[in-house]
């Protein structure tokens, strides 16, 4: 019986890993656990993240919640360390980008115990983002990459990682978009925010570089108030975000203005939903930059770069910076949405084809360890 670690620690990750946890368990000879490091730790809303995408509760839950990058990564490895003398696993799965990935991954090499990396080779090329450094430094003590794009490819041959430890699944992500998309056309989220469908734009900002600057987080306000008079503003409002807009006076300004809905963040289903039914979105997170890209709605995305390239050159998504956001926003919700080729494997089927490397690769021969 082959043991796996899948683990989880925001609630992103749990739409990432959900696909490769149903494909893998219906292999026979394998046995799939939860590992939730809980870096993100709103219990209710990953409780019903779980329920929404037909999970088991996880087998373990480290309950690091927050801290700094060093207290969160080191947290992890220590309460990871004890664990792998628990119940060694044969695989180590680790997802995207968060101090979690790292410090699993980090844990699981020095154990001699294979780390695979879901979501390896995207490149932001912003080494001051520490979603990018663990990126690099996770893909680099991985024995299995399963990338999500073609240009994540070109990233790893390009650092010199070996082609064989590479594999071109596509994204889980969208896996789990697909499976549970006939549902999600079920709801009609905007009613509760009295919008009418296609009639509002969907905000969600959390990112450092937006949120932790007063004088930054002051002028996004007050240009997405001058925004919401063309067009109203629908915002599920990150735990951060909201933190940080309480520390700098700034909440209250955002909810009296009339055309801007501040909302609490959303499960899973009723967040796509909403999204599905917007004009645009205006966001900083990476996940989303995808689901866009498969729903056809235009995403700005306000950051200077962006580690999924292939959402700007075949999805829906573009770069702003704040001073370009109100005009390129007014452009795309006055245009009419064109139709996009869709991006190659982004077809719901990545769990599969993760399951396959599996069988057919990678536990074709034994383990020997990490791949230096």
């Amino acid at each position: 019986m082959r043991r796996i670690h899948l683990i989880i620690a925001a609630r992103p990750n749990l739409i990432k890993m959900a696909p490769v946890y149903h494909a893998v368990s219906r292999l026979d000879g394998f046995e799939v656990r939860l590992i939730h490091t809980g870096q993100h730790y709103d219990t209710p809303l990953s409780a019903q993240i779980i329920r929404e995408l037909n999970l088991p509760q996880p087998d373990h839950n480290f309950a690091i919640g927050s801290g700094t990058h060093a207290q969160q990564t080191a947290g992890v490895m220590l309460a990871y360390e004890k664990l792998l003398r628990e119940e060694r696993p044969d695989l180590c799965v680790v997802p995207g980008d968060v101090n979690s990935t790292l410090a699993c991954a980090l844990t699981a090499a020095k154990q001699q115990v294979p780390v695979a990396h879901l979501e390896a080779g995207l490149r932001s090329r912003d080494m001051t983002m520490p979603e990018e450094i663990n990126r690099i430094l996770t893909d680099r003590i991985s024995s299995i990459l399963w990338t999500p794009s073609e240009d994540a490819d070109t990233n790893l041959l390009n650092e010199g990682v070996d082609r064989e430890k590479i594999f071109r699944v596509g994204n889980c992500m969208i896996d789990s978009l697909v499976t549970m998309l006939p549902t999600i056309r079920t709801l009609e989220p905007w009613k509760q925010v009295q919008c009418d469908r296609k009639g509002y734009s969907v905000v969600t900002l959390h990112r450092p570089g937006n949120v932790d600057s007063p004088d930054r987080l002051k002028a996004i306000v007050h240009t997405l108030i001058t925004m919401a008079r063309r067009t109203p503003l629908v915002m599920p409002l990150h735990p951060r975000t909201q933190a940080r807009l309480e520390a700098c006076s700034l909440l209250e300004t955002l909810r009296s203005t009339e055309a801007i809905r501040v909302i609490e963040p959303l499960g899973y289903l009723e967040f796509i939903a909403l999204v599905e039914g917007s004009q645009a979105i205006i966001t900083d997170s990476g996940g989303i930059q995808e689901e866009t890209s498969y729903l056809n709605i235009p995403c700005l995305t306000l950051r200077p770069n962006t580690e999924r390239p292939i959402t700007c050159t075949l999805g829906t998504n573009r770069l702003v910076d704040l001073d370009s956001l109100e005009t390129a926003h007014a452009q795309a919700v006055g245009s009419r949405a064109v139709p996009r080729k869709p991006i190659p494997l982004w077809d719901g089927k990545a769990g599969m084809r993760i399951a396959k490397t599996l069988t057919d690769t990678f536990f074709h021969h034994e383990p020997t360890g990490y791949a230096s």
